[in-house]
């Protein structure tokens, strides 16, 4: 069931929102070579306890996961797309890492992630993450009143394509609201005109995903969270929660 909602749920939201975007920068600036990832999760821990806010991820326990999701961070590594679990791995120079990160206050959740490079990356690296964010900000100006979902789809899946990335099958975005995942789905790949239409108050996470060899494959790792490339080619991944207004499409999750 899709759940509009009203001008005061949006800017609990967007308060929800906000924290995401404030943790994102802390634990971007600093991931740098020789930080473990389980200090990274640490921060972010701090930052939600400091504000008076709740993980959306820590616990979540998905018909799929065979154990409730142990971190507030997911932190995916290189080859690694999405939902990878903090630990002691220390980052090394020209690591390609993603960071997603959930929040809600009042049971109102914020979504987003961003795609960093640990020290300096290489050319190829920063065009991967670059055009995975192109095609998230393709997809969030499409969310506008009359629009229809796979207008999204589209956009995101044009700007993929064209840059020859593979996308992972069955991977993309989703409703936000009192849960951190409701309906709609939103593909990252779709045909436009088609699909649910787009009303003032819908709340998206909209969520490209791309793989630089361009093989569309993925595994799921033992740990039954991490999602990885089949022939260890690098991921990237973009989100924002994104609001649909009779203004056009509002980000929750900026700063």
């Amino acid at each position: 069931m899709v759940v509009l909602k009203s001008a005061a749920e949006l800017a609990t939201m967007r308060e929800a929102g906000r924290v995401v975007a404030q943790t994102l920068k802390a634990v971007s600036e600093a991931a740098a070579p020789g930080v473990t990832l389980l200090e990274l999760d640490d921060l972010a821990r701090e930052m939600l306890a400091e504000r008076g806010a709740k993980s959306s991820f820590l616990h979540y326990h998905p018909s799929f996961a065979p154990i409730p999701y142990p971190a507030v961070l997911c932190l995916s590594v290189n080859d690694a797309i999405v939902h990878g679990i903090p630990d002691a791995r220390r980052l090394e120079p020209g690591d390609l890492l993603s960071i997603d990160f959930g929040a809600h206050i009042d049971g109102y959740h914020g979504d987003a992630a961003v795609t960093i490079g640990v020290g300096e990356i290489d050319a190829a690296a920063q065009r991967l993450s670059d055009v995975c964010r192109q095609a998230l900000e393709a997809g969030i100006a499409e969310a506008r009143p009359g629009a229809r979902l796979g207008d999204i789809s589209h956009a995101v899946q044009t700007v993929c394509r064209a840059a020859r990335y593979g996308m992972p099958t069955g991977y993309g975005g989703h409703g936000v609201g009192t849960a951190m995942h409701e309906d709609p789905h939103v593909p990252n790949e779709g045909r436009p005109g088609r699909g649910l239409t787009l009303r003032p108050g819908l709340v998206l996470a909209i969520e490209p995903m791309v793989i630089e060899s361009g093989s569309d494959r993925h595994r799921l790792r033992r740990d039954g969270w991490t999602v990885s490339t089949v022939d260890g080619s690098r991921a990237a991944h973009w989100e924002h929660t994104v609001a649909v207004t009779d203004d056009g499409p509002v980000i929750l999750t900026g700063l």
